[in-house]
């Protein structure tokens, strides 16, 4: 139990189709610990099915609807939040989309959406939540960010990668900023990953007619331990970070990899 009683607000808390997503396993990682999981998702009922994943077991969590991207509403869900339990803890920063393709397939308007939801959506909750974890005596911020942020790794994610390398700079920011206040900050960095995102978003990068029996063979090979992660091994990464066990850990990244980035 190590985050009993502690409030967690997460954003991107549902999947994005059937199966257990980050966002989702994260949720019941952190319940399991003793969290109360204020599970936020884009679609309600996303948020709902985590929220019932972590009742089911007994754990306290709140679902609620909430574009991160969109500044009030995140406030009515913070507002929320505080209202419920009295304040934010722990702030598990998961919301994060993108689109296949390079510097000629991708419009500046694709650029815009993916940098308001993967990069503005941080600096718009940390602005609401932060003051609540100072209230508190301090807090941990935990932000997900990706391998395609450090790395090249195959076919083009321009827009993804850019942003999802923004994210890491902005989390080593905050973590400077508020160090001595008792605010960590540090990022997840996963590496590929076998969610259901993986079929709906990237495939298209691994098979022609996007069979999943083949994305899932290819994604593999690329690995030096022969396999995708699973949700479940990024979600315990970040409970650790969320914990007190990494109480003197800020402004880093937690790779999630199964070796990929020490290979290329």
């Amino acid at each position: 139990m190590k985050l009993a009683n502690k409030v967690v607000f997460m954003a991107g808390a549902g999947s994005s189709a059937p199966g257990w997503s980050i966002g989702k396993a994260t949720c019941v990682t952190l319940a399991r610990q003793g969290a109360s999981i204020v599970a936020v998702d884009k679609h309600l009922q996303a948020a709902e099915e985590s929220a019932e994943e972590i009742r089911k077991t007994g754990g306290i969590a709140l679902a609620l609807q909430a574009d991160v991207a969109d500044q009030h509403s995140i406030e009515q869900a913070v507002a929320r939040a505080i209202s419920e339990f009295g304040g934010i803890d722990v702030y598990i920063a998961n919301a994060g989309i993108g689109k296949i393709g390079g510097i000629v397939e991708t419009e500046t308007a694709d650029m815009d959406l993916i940098y308001q939801v993967n990069v503005q959506s941080l600096l718009i909750a940390s602005k609401l939540i932060i003051p609540s974890m100072l209230q508190r005596g301090g807090g941990a911020i935990v932000t997900i960010s990706s391998v395609a942020g450090i790395r090249y790794l195959g076919y083009p994610h321009l827009a993804y990668s850019v942003t999802k390398a923004a994210l890491i700079q902005f989390t080593r920011m905050i973590a400077q900023e508020y160090a001595g206040r008792g605010i960590r900050a540090n990022t997840v960095v996963p590496g590929l990953i076998d969610t259901p995102r993986v079929q709906k978003n990237v495939s298209a990068a691994f098979s022609s007619d996007n069979n999943p029996d083949e994305v899932r063979s290819k994604r593999n090979q690329q690995v030096p331990m022969q396999r995708m992660g699973t949700a479940w091994e990024v979600a315990n990464a970040i409970a650790f970070l969320a914990s007190d066990d990494a109480s003197y850990i800020t402004g880093t990244e937690l790779v999630v990899d199964g070796g990929l980035t020490g290979k290329f």
